[in-house]
């Protein structure tokens, strides 16, 4: 039975608990529309009922006694007052309660966007997977701005830069997604700026390409050495690469047809003397599609040689450190006391880290040159030879100059023979 009286806490203390499977509700007079309801279980809130909209509505303002009388009055106004002007604050629980959490966003972004569109779906699931799995039982719009930035400045600080940019720019694109498939909140990444990124212009130095190719040519797997030696002759991307298939060769032509690119668009590679000499000799006692296929499984592509490459370059390195005496002495000395060092008997790592306990200074070497530093030495020394831009993107695929402006930096031998030129007029010159 609804009882109607002037709200007190005497009065409120003293109503009786109701019978169980039933709820008792009380009406205040100071504030029509405002109810007191108590459960079987002892458990007392405060609450808003009101027909809207033909529809009775019973918004929740919260528990007795944490909420006052007097809070709960003004809670109740404020609620009346939304009504009024049209509003029902119970359809704002309802989208709450009915929102997707985030792993189900990602699960659709995932399916509907990410496989369809991208050729990176893959990074995207192991990123997010990696990054935020404690985010994917919770609903989208509880994860606020300053909880990325957070995780943006964090990922910075323990994976670098370039990663903190990926994982902001994939968590952006996920709620770009999700407002543009009716979600109504705010993207919560708005505000958020990358961190700035430099232009990476490393590429092999002809001092540095005998010992990166002697390290290849000594590496004990043939498939890799095949793979890399296949990345300097044609200037194909990595993944590209790893996906040739025998389908893709024009024997006749010598040429080699990658029909899905990073720009969507195919790409016809013409293969030089030496690339086709690596196919044939593969092809002959092939045993899959792939030109590089699965260590163990040849119905899979070799999907990553990068601990290869790693033990490639601190080869490649240390055979660069020999032809200094210093370096040479000082490594054999090692190798004299640590049993075989720079043969292999070390670890690259406890090489270096025995020269810094003994302060001896190693240059930099060969480590830091990644795998797609390849492809620009390939574009690089096209520069050097006097490749005009335009010959050198479209041999790399670029569907755009601006990709290619890189090698207009990085050929100075021009710039340097006019130095040379205008320099040799100046000593001409009478004293």
């Amino acid at each position: 039975m609804t009882k109607t009286f002037n709200f007190t806490i005497s009065e409120l203390d003293k109503l009786p608990i109701p019978a169980k499977g039933n709820r008792s509700y009380h009406k205040d007079t100071q504030v029509r529309g405002l109810f007191f309801a108590i459960q079987p279980s002892g458990a007392k809130s405060f609450y808003v009922i009101k027909k809207i909209a033909g529809r009775t509505e019973k918004i929740f303002l919260g528990k007795y006694p944490d909420l006052t009388i007097e809070n709960a009055r003004k809670l109740a106004k404020i609620k009346l007052g939304q009504i009024a002007m049209g509003i029902n604050p119970q359809n704002e629980r309802r989208k709450i309660r009915n929102e997707m959490n985030f792993g189900q966003l990602f699960d659709q972004y995932l399916h509907r966007y990410s496989k369809v569109h991208k050729k990176s779906w893959l990074a995207d699931q192991q990123d997010i997977t990696r990054f935020v799995p404690h985010w994917f039982k919770r609903k989208i719009s509880d994860i606020k701005r300053p909880e990325i930035k957070r995780l943006h400045e964090t990922i910075y600080r323990d994976h670098g830069l370039y990663q903190a940019n990926k994982m902001l720019q994939r968590i952006r694109a996920i709620y770009n997604k999700a407002t543009e498939w009716g979600w109504e909140g705010n993207n919560p990444t708005t505000g958020i700026k990358k961190y700035k990124e430099k232009s990476r212009d490393r590429f092999i130095l002809p001092a540095e390409l005998p010992f990166i190719l002697q390290a290849i040519n000594d590496y004990e797997s043939e498939t890799v050495r095949d793979y890399l030696w296949m990345l300097f002759l044609t200037g194909a991307r990595r993944t590209n690469t790893l996906m040739m298939r025998y389908e893709q060769i024009n024997w006749e032509y010598c040429e080699w047809r990658i029909p899905d690119t990073k720009n969507g668009d195919p790409v016809t590679v013409p293969l030089m003397p030496r690339a086709m000499e690596i196919l044939q000799r593969r092809f002959e006692v092939a045993q899959s599609q792939w030109v590089f296929p699965k260590k163990g499984d040849c119905e899979k592509h070799t999907a990553s040689v990068k601990t290869d490459w790693q033990k490639i370059t601190e080869r490649a390195t240390l055979l660069l450190w020999q032809q200094n005496e210093k370096n040479a002495c000082w490594l054999d000395s090692l190798g004299k006391r640590m049993s075989g060092a720079y043969d292999g008997g070390m670890p690259f790592k406890q090489i270096i880290k025995q020269a810094e306990s003994e302060n001896f200074q190693l240059p930099q070497g060969v480590t830091d040159i990644r795998l797609h530093d390849i492809r620009r030495t390939f574009g690089s020394y096209q520069a050097i030879s006097g490749a005009s831009l335009s010959i050198i993107g479209k041999s790399l695929g670029h569907k755009s100059s601006q990709a290619t402006e890189i090698y207009a930096r990085l050929n100075l031998d021009p710039v340097r023979a006019s130095v040379e030129t205008a320099t040799n007029l100046f000593l001409l010159q009478p004293a």
